[in-house]
């Protein structure tokens, strides 16, 4: 019982520590640890954060989290995990069907004690013009405060796997157009950008893909005027996709900008 316990406070602390590291582990996204899952099985997935789509696991904790859900055709039920728990999603059978997990954090504050830190990610992340516009707001070159959240969903098929997906009212997300577990991918995966309920024409998107080797290619997409990208695909491949929000932050006035994630995290069956 102790031994149970004391490796639950570990894990609390770790995940803790990492969450609290966004410049240094940039993406986040949920990971089932099986993307097809029989009917009778259990469903497990885990909260992930780092670079590259390679990165440690994180407890679930409620302080940090704003929302965390699952949908299965019209029907969303909020998931209700144990502090520490890990992996943070843990259900012991779901029907058939098109799953959506989802999960939304409260938001985390970060400082910068250098300019050229905040620039550069906001550059990595299609921000290029936000030296003019952190100039013309007259604010600090240094010790200013970022506030980050993370608005993540992943696509699992139970059984048949038939459904679709659906916005869930993240405050961003990405909607898939394809089932990737019953569709034909040939001619790529659809999603569509959402950014409070509207589209986000023109976002940059990071696209991961990764091997079975777990070898690790990185695109850069763009949507359209839409909000529309179609993300190319190959059968037996893992992906994760991502595009960030940055917002000047308005009620706060220690606070000077806001970054909002959105993932989407799914599987092509061979």
């Amino acid at each position: 019982m102790f031994t149970c316990l004391y490796r639950r406070l570990v894990f609390v602390i770790v995940g803790l520590s990492l969450t609290a590291l966004p410049a240094l582990s940039h993406e986040f996204w949920i990971e089932p640890q099986k993307y097809q899952v029989e009917s009778d099985m259990p469903v497990i997935a885990d909260l992930r954060s780092g670079q590259n789509f390679v990165g440690p696991k994180l407890v679930y904790f409620a302080r940090r989290t704003h929302s965390f859900d699952v949908t299965l055709g019209d029907h969303s039920t909020a998931y209700q995990g144990r502090m520490g728990d890990l992996p943070a999603l843990q259900i012991d059978q779901m029907d058939d069907g098109l799953l959506i997990i989802s999960h939304e954090t409260v938001p985390e504050m970060l400082t910068y004690d250098t300019w050229e830190k905040f620039e550069t990610f906001a550059d990595h992340k299609g921000f290029a013009d936000i030296g003019q516009k952190h100039q013309s707001r007259g604010l600090p070159r240094q010790g200013f405060t970022e506030s980050y959240s993370r608005h993540a969903k992943a696509l699992v098929s139970i059984g048949s796997g038939i459904g679709s997906d659906r916005l869930l009212g993240l405050e961003t997300e990405f909607l898939a157009y394809a089932n990737p577990y019953t569709d034909n991918l040939e001619q790529g995966f659809m999603v569509q950008l959402f950014y409070q309920g509207n589209v986000r024409p023109h976002a940059q998107i990071e696209m991961y893909e990764r091997a079975s080797d777990n070898a690790v290619t990185v695109s850069i997409l763009h949507t359209d005027a839409q909000g529309l990208a179609n993300i190319p695909t190959k059968p037996g491949f893992t992906y994760l996709v991502d595009a960030v929000v940055l917002r000047p932050a308005t009620d706060d006035v220690e606070q000077v900008w806001e970054t909002l994630w959105a993932a989407l995290t799914f599987a092509v069956p061979e």
